[in-house]
């Protein structure tokens, strides 16, 4: 604890005086870009690996990026996702999975949370991930088989999404696009779901043309 509070020592006196206007400005509300969906994984930092300001991304983590179906019983990401996307109206929703996530072992493995009710019966919105991993990888090495995993329930977690009717009405108003990433714990490495190969491509690649067309505003911008 006490390198916490040393941490918002140094936060209060030498960040926040650096950022202080945008701190003024967030007072007054919020207009996040993103919905980043991921893992509570303590390893995961989000304005680390995005390298985002504060009130950039709104951001909802629980154990194995899960995103449950819509359904009759409310529960903290059916509200989250609700109030992002229908009075947020966030553009972008980034669901994250990572390398060396504990939940997908989990899911995988049901023995190892067999003493886990509630961590059980979470994991089970990622079977459908697991049944195809099973189908599908049974020839790959452990590791090869958790990556493909950790895809297949991004994928799985994306598609859950769409049932969420706030997420199908601004899809169909084409107000929204919905990402799929998993993050390399290991190497930084971060690739993203392109669904006309459906495969998982280095992000460089996968947003090319978004990338250039970027550069290319931003070089208009200076030469105006």
């Amino acid at each position: 604890m006490p390198n916490f509070v040393k941490g918002v020592i140094h936060f209060q006196q030498e960040v926040f005086p650096q950022k202080k206007e945008l701190f003024e400005r967030l007072s007054l509300g919020q207009s996040p870009e993103a919905l980043f969906i991921t893992c509570s994984d303590s390893r995961i930092e989000t304005a680390m690996i995005t390298q985002t300001d504060p009130g950039e991304l709104f951001i909802c983590r629980n154990a194995g990026n899960i995103v449950p179906p819509h359904g009759l019983n409310t529960g903290a990401m059916t509200a989250s996702i609700e109030f992002a996307v229908a009075v947020l109206e966030v553009p972008h929703v980034v669901i994250c999975g990572h390398t060396e996530c504990g939940a997908m072992k989990g899911a995988m493995n049901p023995e190892m949370v067999a003493g886990l009710p509630h961590v059980r019966d979470w994991l089970g919105f990622s079977r459908a991930a697991v049944e195809v991993v099973r189908e599908t990888g049974a020839e790959l090495d452990e590791r090869e088989r958790m990556l493909m995993l950790t895809e297949q329930n991004v994928v799985l977690q994306l598609n859950h999404l769409r049932t969420h009717p706030s997420v199908a009405a601004a899809l169909a108003k084409k107000k929204l696009v919905l990402h799929g990433w998993v993050y390399d714990i290991k190497d930084g490495a971060v690739t993203a779901y392109d669904a006309a190969t459906e495969r998982f491509l280095p992000v460089a690649e996968r947003y090319a043309v978004e990338l250039a067309a970027r550069v290319a505003g931003e070089g208009h911008g200076c030469a105006a």
